[in-house]
């Protein structure tokens, strides 16, 4: 099960978290898998981190892709900008710059590549 959108950069991020809670409701519909209850806050909050982004530094077109894998749901964000991010240590005292770290500490997994225009960013969310 999949979904996907593609952004132009002028849209709010709150089209990206709506096309993300859209896709965890059919998850929870039609595929019978278990989700739980702290997905339906922590699947938005992802998406939110990773278009900002997307937004703040590669400003331009972006990517949302949302998929049900055996372990999880992948949030997938690309954009044209090849240049990877870098998650940073964790200080309470930083203003801001806490996107990546919040993803880090609630995903499975954070994946990051350059593709052959730009880069793609992989989090990986536990169903339960």
């Amino acid at each position: 099960m999949r979904a996907s959108a593609a952004y132009d950069g002028s849209e709010s991020i709150g089209e990206a978290r709506a096309v993300a809670s859209d896709f965890l409701a059919r998850v929870h519909a039609e595929s019978g898998a278990a989700v739980g209850p702290d997905l339906g806050l922590v699947l938005p909050l992802v998406v939110s981190e990773l278009v900002t982004n997307v937004r703040k530094y590669a400003p331009g077109p972006y990517m949302l892709e949302l998929e049900l894998v055996h372990d999880g749901l992948e949030v997938s964000v690309w954009d044209s900008d090849p240049a990877l991010p870098a998650v940073r240590e964790h200080d309470p005292t930083r203003i801001g710059g806490h996107g990546l770290e919040i993803v880090t500490a609630v995903a499975t997994s954070l994946r990051m590549r350059r593709e052959s225009v730009g880069k793609r960013l992989t989090a990986t969310l536990p169903l339960r």
